[in-house]
This record gives C-alpha cells, sequence and structure tokens, in this order.
C-alpha cells in the first residue's frame, strides 16, 4: 500500500514536470526572438532547443534518473530568470492595469514641468 502511494505521488510529480517543461516551451515559442538578445539570456534557439530537450527527457525517462532533474533545472532558470527580463523587455503580459507611456518616469508619468 505504501509503494501504491509513492507511485502515485511520483506519478504526479513526474507529470508536474512534464507540466512545467511544457509550459516553458510553449513559452519560449511565442516571446520575440530580439528581445532575448537585447536581455543577454543567450538567443531564442538556444533556449528553444534546451526546453525542447527537458520536455522530451522529461517524457521519456523515469523522474528519478538525472537527465530529468537537469531538464527541470532548465526549465526553473527559463522561468525564474529568462522569462522575467525578456518579458519586460518585449512588454507583454502584464497583469491589470496600464503598461504606461514612453515618457513615463522612474516616479510616475512626465508631464512636462507643469
Amino acid at each position: 500500500m505504501l509503494m501504491n502511494g509513492f507511485a502515485g505521488f511520483m506519478g504526479l510529480l513526474q507529470l508536474a514536470v512534464i507540466a512545467l517543461a511544457a509550459f516553458a516551451l510553449v513559452d519560449a515559442v511565442f516571446r520575440r526572438e530580439d528581445a532575448f538578445r537585447a536581455t543577454d539570456k543567450q538567443t531564442k534557439v538556444f533556449w528553444l532547443i534546451i526546453l525542447g530537450i527537458a520536455l522530451v527527457v522529461s517524457l521519456l525517462f523515469p523522474l528519478l534518473s538525472f537527465l530529468p532533474i537537469i531538464g527541470l533545472i532548465a526549465s526553473i532558470v527559463y522561468i525564474v530568470d529568462v522569462r522575467p527580463a525578456v518579458r519586460q523587455i518585449s512588454g507583454g503580459g502584464g497583469r491589470g492595469g496600464s503598461r504606461g507611456s514612453s515618457s513615463d518616469g522612474p516616479y510616475g508619468p512626465y508631464n512636462g514641468g507643469r
């Protein structure tokens, strides 16, 4: 009974790793290529290859081998480090509210000295 519970938990964990890798890959596909270069976070092709390999490895190998762990680390690095930087450059996906304009300063909109 304990082994069935562990197997079920590992199955759910592997499903979460696959979902994370798939999300990262799909997100990278829809980002602009010049934003990757502008943020100095490698290239879009590099991240597509790394995240594609991470997804395939997480589908083919059991979670307790080291290859899916490496793919998980690559997916986490993309989501935590690369994705926010690329999103900021491309100006995409802000939640609720305005994005501001090009004349906004660090403390709010510039009103021309009025």
